[in-house]
């Protein structure tokens, strides 16, 4: 029954199908949001959208490329998610429902920020024009009433664009102060307000001196920094959402008569048997109770090469069943299962890097006491001597625009646009606002084996073993699976130029191999045991034809083309270097012999890599995660600092720092190096805005600089901050032993 009814579903994409929904109206709309594994490109995106428009029911459909997500609007009983999946399927992309809203808020907050940016932006360059015709025409003989004119349309643009856009340095000022203390908000809120309404009042009184031009150019300035951290904040929440939605949705439970039902993953308990089919995910943490099957794990512990599993040994959700239909007992699901703990260990990890504090931070402790100290004192001291409060309170609004934090907060953001521009340049994409700054930081140099120090794909190992008449044949066969191993025996025969033919009679035995009928005999690639090898040792892959002995294909993962030499030069530079793996004692040894590292350790779970940079962290060292497996993104989010190839999971390539492209390693020195110049250039950067208000303050306290003066020596600094930073793209950069091109 079991099996009837996994041969009528056909083997299952990457996750199961979706869970049942509670029943609506046919009419009535419904929202779906699926997460899409393989999405990659443009036109990924297009057949996305055109293979959900073509479900009968679907009203709408929106791909995000950035987020792997589609959200899905369609009539909500006559459209099942099941048909989603399916067509999704059917067009060659793996998906699955995302269940949960846990980002929803977060990101309505990315969208609400990049909109008051936008009225920021268009407010500020429109008065800006407006302002520079004021000025011009005052040089000469513009009339009172024109003049007037203009500053009534700067008004009318300014009002409501400065309410609308000074709302989240509004709010976070008014919080602060009911909470009886100051941040770096009071004081520009208090700037802006007093700006926007001096400004109002002369315009009423037709005075010249209006300065709209100077709040809304702060708000603008300020609303970029907020709005790139807001994103990142996205990005960090959304990678525990999106490796949550990558569980299997749903489980064929078997009954203890023979029976079977399909039910929600999520409520599967211990005990429950669950039979999973060639190609579906474990949808819960349990023991096999039948097999040999083989499972590809690499979801938990990174490792690309499948392993035999066999009745009684553990089986966790998420993981994929290759081989035959199996039956698993359940011990753990939904929330209590191992990829739910690395998703908690992973929002853990983030939320203790999210306390980071940057110099700029540190230094608003005392820089917003000292700029309402300032601002008081000079109002004060102006009536004091007599003046008007007219002249006081201007000379106070100068002030507290003069030290408005524009150049401290742009220099390091400046210096990060540099850095990351010449990053990306050599193929290196910085994601983290802070990433920079932490990765100047490090000393210890933790990596992964299979997929970043290796190329992370089986090859052929000594393939002049290997007689080209048997390559070909075997080729043969292999071509004709997805298997890694027959992948790897396909490139083998490729780069040795070997015509392969490929065969329509093989046929594949899951958890075996291939076979096929020839003159010579039965031929069949795959297991020792396929093979009919009593002892196959570590070797795994063997062809056989007819009464022949059996020939060994013995795959291995080579180590990428420079990592030894990058491994040289950071020893070089004197940092500390550790390989911390899912794999087999054996294969990470011969990889950290091969690359020239001492220090290693293996078969570690997610949980156990993270425990070892805590560790390290606890010594007081500060690890550079590089990692490019789903089991890596814990310990890449719990790292002081973390890379990931591009070809990682996209799990890790979200919980990663940064991300490098291309088949070397060589883009972690020049990221390091660009880091630490980056390091040296933010502080220099400090010093510019530190000494600009050493200038200019005691200017404006005693009534030279007037509030539009402040303006232009406010972006003055500015473009200080950042001449100094653009020097960053073009310097050339060493580290250790190793030096720049550029």
């Amino acid at each position: 029954m079991a099996q009837a009814l996994i041969d009528h579903a056909g083997p299952a994409s990457l996750l199961a199908v979706g869970v049942p929904r509670a029943t609506k109206r046919s009419d009535e709309p419904t929202t779906t949001t699926l997460v899409i594994e393989n999405m990659h490109c443009g036109g990924c995106l297009k057949k996305v959208e055109a293979a959900l428009s073509s479900v009968p029911g679907v009203n709408n459909a929106r791909a995000n490329l950035s987020t792997h997500r589609a959200t899905v609007t369609h009539a909500g009983a006559s459209t099942d998610v099941t048909a989603l999946v399916e067509a999704l399927q059917r067009a060659g992309f793996k998906a699955a429902e995302l269940v949960g809203t846990e980002t929803n808020d977060l990101a309505a907050a990315d969208r609400d920020f990049v909109k008051r940016l936008a009225v920021a932006g268009f407010a500020a360059a429109n008065i800006m024009l407006l302002s520079v015709s004021v000025w011009s025409g005052s040089q000469g003989d513009m009339p009172a009433s024109l003049r007037g004119l203009f500053h009534w349309l700067s008004a009318l643009i300014a009002l409501p664009a400065t309410v609308y856009a000074g709302q989240p340095f509004f709010r976070s000022a008014i919080a602060a102060l009911k909470a009886r203390r100051v941040n770096m908000d009071v004081p520009i809120s208090l700037g802006v307000t007093l700006a926007t309404g001096m400004s109002v009042y002369q315009t009423i009184r037709g005075s010249e001196q209006v300065y709209f031009d100077a709040a809304i150019t702060l708000l603008f300035f300020l609303l970029i920094g907020r709005t790139l951290d807001m994103r990142m904040r996205v990005r960090a929440a959304g990678a525990a959402a999106n490796l949550l939605g990558l569980r299997a949705q749903s489980a064929l439970v078997l009954a203890a008569d023979g029976t079977t039902s399909r039910m929600a993953a999520r409520l599967l308990e211990p005990g429950m048997h669950v039979v999973t089919a060639t190609g579906e995910r474990f949808a819960a943490d349990g023991k096999l109770l039948s097999g040999p099957t083989e499972i590809d794990a690499s979801l938990i512990s990174g490792e690309t090469k499948p392993r035999v599993a066999s009745a009684g040994d553990s089986i966790y959700a998420g993981t994929l069943n290759l081989g035959r239909p199996v039956t698993v007992e359940t011990t753990a699901a939904d929330e209590r299962t191992l990829i739910a703990e690395i998703a908690r260990l992973m929002q853990a990890a983030e939320q203790g890097r999210a306390s980071y504090v940057r110099l700029a931070d540190r230094a608003a402790g005392l820089y917003a006491p000292a700029v309402h100290a300032l601002g008081l004192s000079t109002f004060l001291g102006w009536l004091a001597l007599g003046y008007g409060w007219e002249a006081a309170l201007t000379a106070a609004i100068a002030v507290l625009i003069i030290t408005c934090p524009c150049a401290l907060a742009l220099a390091v953001p400046a210096v990060q646009v540099a850095a990351t521009s010449r990053l990306f340049g050599k193929g290196v994409i910085v994601k983290a606002p802070d990433a920079l700054e932490r990765l100047a930081e490090v000393d210890t140099i933790v990596l992964d084996k299979t997929g970043t120090l290796t190329r992370g794909e089986p090859v052929l190992k000594d393939g002049g073993r290997v007689d080209d008449a048997t390559l070909a044949r075997a080729a043969a066969l292999a071509v004709s699976s997805r298997h890694p191993y027959a992948r790897a025996v396909v490139r083998a025969a490729a780069e040795r130029r070997i015509p392969v033919s490929p065969s329509m009679e093989v046929l594949e035995t899951s958890g075996f191999g291939l076979s096929r009928h020839s003159e010579t005999g039965e031929e069949r690639l795959g297991s020792a045991r396929w093979c009919g090898v009593e002892d196959g040792g570590d070797i795994s892959v063997w062809y056989r034809c007819g009464a022949a002995p059996a020939v060994p294909f013995e795959m291995t993962d080579t180590p990428r083309e420079d990592a030894a030499a990058v491994i040289a030069a950071l020893k070089s530079a004197g940092f500390a270097i550790e390989i911390l793996s899912g794999d087999q004692p054996g294969e990470v040894e011969r990889i950290a012999k091969l690359v020239g590292i001492a220090s290693y350790a293996a078969g570690l779970m997610p949980a156990e890599k993270l425990a070892r940079l805590s560790q390290l962290k606890a010594q007081g060292r500060k690890p550079l995660m590089i990692g490019d497996g789903l089991n890596d993104a814990p310990s890449l989010a719990g790292a002081h600092a973390s890379m990931s190839p591009s070809s990682a999971a996209d799990i890790s390539q979200t919980a990663a720092d940064a991300v490098f492209q291309g088949e070397l390693l060589m883009p972690v020195l020049e990221t390091i190096a660009v880091a630490r110049s980056s390091r040296r250039m933010a502080l220099e950067n400090f010093a510019i805005a530190l000494g600009y208000n050493v200038i200019f303050v005691p200017l404006a306290i005693v009534g030279v600089v007037t509030p539009l003066i402040a303006a232009i020596a406010m972006s003055g600094s500015s473009i200080a901050v950042t001449v100094n930073a653009l020097r960053l793209r073009s310097r050339r950069l060493r580290l250790g032993a190793w030096r720049s091109k550029q």
